[in-house]
């Protein structure tokens, strides 16, 4: 890294909120279902055109009608160097404006967060990005290598229509990137006031979305009836939902356990982990969930009418695997769900990980450590899934580096996907920092 400091970066502190605010006011509603989703044409436009006010040229490629992803290159000073990915998403999951303290698509801001739909997943990296971006072309800044922005459709649906589409059909777009960052990676969590655990993403679990269904023999409600779908079904989804499958510790969750003994002075059982995972608060749920593969049943259909048992029934089940860990996953899918259960998937997408080393992890380090003398920086699995399925499938080693310093007593965990989503403004202005240290040193 420059031993010179980089721009104060007041311009782009001082717009990311007001860039945040304004993207998650284009509701980006992804239903899994272009008839019913909306926006992302939307928001790819309003990103194309933030870009062209600072001269950022950029391209937009739709897979479906609406269905539209936004590119763009920001030439580095060796163009010869292979080239880094910085993607980010621009749907984001529904919300039910009853059930928020603020409307979820207002971008309001209010004591000293962002709220809406999106503020943490992740129009926070994109507004980040975007005010970052701006601020060096103002300025004349070029970054040592060449970077690519990607703004995305559909990640939340599995990316079919947004990362994969790009990867497949417009592959040239990313051509010399080797690299790449995204979602879900460089939060703090607080140990003590001088010590800050920063997760980067390394390894995320494997997708498998599935349909079970079940036959029976139809009949009448009143008459005894030992053939009944739905009763099958539900024995299935019973042993799926209350299994609890083997604990598996994979490389970069072994180091993310041995910063945690050592950052909190314990000791911890590797049969038994999530005991001493308590101590790290909420978060505790999504790092535990990247110890084993999980399966949970989330939808149920069956049946036309109270008096008649139905022929067949199904339901929707989210799977996750480890990677390395899929013909593993297969074997316990197939004891947990037992005979006269059909599967086909609707979702099935690869674990992903590498290794937390390298130039770039070193620029990553250096960032968080410039801007926080508290910083130490540790890889773990992320339990969810990103693009970088995608993009991992162009050769390019994925990151989850969306850096942010939280409040010690915020719940982030609950934040994705949750109700009342909401981000510190002062952790966007700290994220602006830590990337603009980052990506000119690496």
């Amino acid at each position: 890294m420059s031993e010179t400091s980089p721009a104060p970066l007041a311009r782009a502190q001082d717009e990311v909120a007001e860039l945040l605010s304004d993207l998650i006011r284009i509701d980006t509603t992804n239903t899994g279902d272009t008839a019913t989703g909306r926006g992302e044409r939307t928001a790819a436009e309003w990103v194309a055109g933030k870009l062209g006010e600072v001269g950022i040229p950029s391209v937009i490629h739709e897979s479906e009608r609406g269905r539209a992803s936004l590119v763009a290159r920001i030439e580095g000073q060796d163009s010869s160097r292979p080239g880094l990915l910085v993607h980010g998403h621009l749907d984001v999951v529904p919300a039910d404006p009853a059930e928020w303290s603020v409307h979820p698509f207002s971008g309001e801001e209010r004591d000293g967060y962002v709220w809406g739909r999106g503020a943490v997943d992740m129009k926070d990296m994109d507004a980040m990005t975007l005010a970052l971006v701006r601020d060096w072309a103002r300025t004349g800044t070029k970054p040592p290598r060449d970077v690519v922005l990607a703004f995305v459709a559909d990640e939340e649906a599995g990316g079919k229509l947004g990362a994969r589409y790009l990867v497949e059909e417009h592959p040239d777009l990313f051509e010399g990137c080797t690299e790449a960052i995204s979602e879900v990676g460089g939060f703090s969590i607080t140990v003590r006031d001088d010590l800050r655990l920063y997760l980067v993403q390394t390894a995320e679990k494997g997708l498998a979305w599935m349909r079970l269904t079940a036959g029976g023999k139809p009949g009448h409600g009143s008459f005894v009836h030992d053939d009944n779908a739905v009763t099958r079904l539900c024995q299935a989804v019973a042993r799926l939902g209350s299994a609890r499958l083997p604990t598996t510790l994979t490389p970069p969750m072994r180091h993310f356990l041995a910063a945690v003994e050592e950052a909190y002075g314990v000791e911890i059982d590797p049969d038994e982990p999530e005991q001493a995972l308590a101590r790290l608060g909420s978060i505790s749920r999504m790092i535990g969930a990247a110890l084993r593969n999980t399966v949970n049943p989330t939808m149920l259909d069956a049946g036309y009418k109270a008096n008649v048992i139905p022929g067949t029934a199904s339901a929707t089940v989210d799977g996750r695997f480890l990677y390395g860990q899929e013909e593993e996953f297969e074997r316990q899918l197939a004891g947990l769900i037992g005979e006269g259960v059909q599967r086909e998937w609707l979702v099935h997408d690869q674990a992903v990980e590498t290794t937390f080393d390298g130039p770039l992890v070193d620029a990553m380090v250096a960032a968080l450590k410039a801007e926080d003398d508290g910083a130490r920086p540790v890889p773990f699995t992320m339990s969810g899934g990103t693009d970088a399925k995608s993009f991992e499938r162009l050769g390019m080693r994925c990151f989850g580096f969306s850096p942010l310093r939280l409040p010690p007593d915020l719940d982030f965990a609950s934040l994705f996907h949750g109700i009342d989503e909401r981000v510190p403004v002062e952790s966007l202005r700290f994220g602006i920092r830590v990337l603009d240290r980052f990506l000119r040193a690496c």
